[in-house]
């Protein structure tokens, strides 16, 4: 196949509204990216492996991830509250990841990027919204040599 390539890259979606996390998967997978979705925070640690409870769930061995992308405002932990909890994690801080939302508030935006987002998407996410996060895989590959 000739997107093997790109069919590699692990994407994990964090949203908590079930439509948007439909649209973004859509979207992703229409884009030839494997997705796992989420509808939390917890759910998004859980899977990563950086749940400080006993039962974790460690899908992260088994699953790499190449990027996460994550809805800002959700109950409980927020989507900035998920990206300072992987830019403090060794085995995650490199990770790329893009923090979406429907509120376009200018210093928000600011926050998350200067805390290491490396994108920041208004809602409804486009298919040409999808095609931005690819140079930021590559990145990411380049980075740690896959």
């Amino acid at each position: 196949m000739g997107m093997a390539t790109e069919s590699q890259f692990h994407v994990l979606a964090v949203d908590d509204s079930l439509i948007d996390r439909k649209l973004i998967e859509k979207l992703l997978k229409t884009s030839s990216f494997q997705v796992t979705v989420v509808d939390s925070v917890s759910k998004a640690l859980d899977f990563l492996g950086l749940q400080e409870s006993e039962q974790r769930i460690n899908h992260h061995q088994e699953m790499k991830v190449d990027l996460i992308i994550t809805d800002y405002s959700m109950p409980g932990m927020t989507g900035y509250d998920l990206l300072k909890k992987i830019k403090e994690s060794t085995s995650f801080k490199d990770i790329p990841v893009v923090i979406m939302s429907s509120e376009n508030i200018p210093s928000r935006i600011n926050r998350c990027l200067e805390e290491g987002a490396e994108d920041f998407l208004l809602k409804p996410v486009q298919l040409s919204d999808v095609d931005r996060l690819r140079p930021h895989l590559l990145g990411w590959r380049t980075l740690v040599k896959i």
